[in-house]
């Protein structure tokens, strides 16, 4: 079991899904791994540019899943304090900016 700050606006938003994101997060570590043997290995651009595309959406997926996470959990938690409730909206607005310009 995990130890979980008393605090709820202290417990990460991914909290409930972290094992999830953890093993999507493997798998993809898994699959950077093969990128560098097929580079090593001397495959053909397009069959690794096929693999980089596919590692690029698993992290997207990812990212997308910790952005609803915070959305659904920290977002929820700020609105008892409007100053903290702008935070956690610029926050999250410069993530999805970030995701986008990716």
């Amino acid at each position: 079991m995990t130890d979980q700050p008393a605090h709820p606006a202290t417990i990460p938003g991914y909290i409930d899904d972290k094992d999830s994101h953890l093993t999507r997060l493997r798998r993809i570590e898994g699959q950077v791994r093969g990128l560098q043997r097929m580079v090593e290995n001397d495959t053909s651009c397009i069959d690794i540019l096929t693999q980089v595309s596919a590692a690029t959406k698993a992290l997207e997926a990812v990212a997308l899943g910790l952005l609803d996470d915070h959305l659904r959990h920290c977002l929820v938690h700020a609105v008892k304090d409007p100053v903290d409730l702008e935070e956690k909206l610029n926050e999250a607005s410069s993530a999805i900016a970030r995701l986008v310009r990716s």
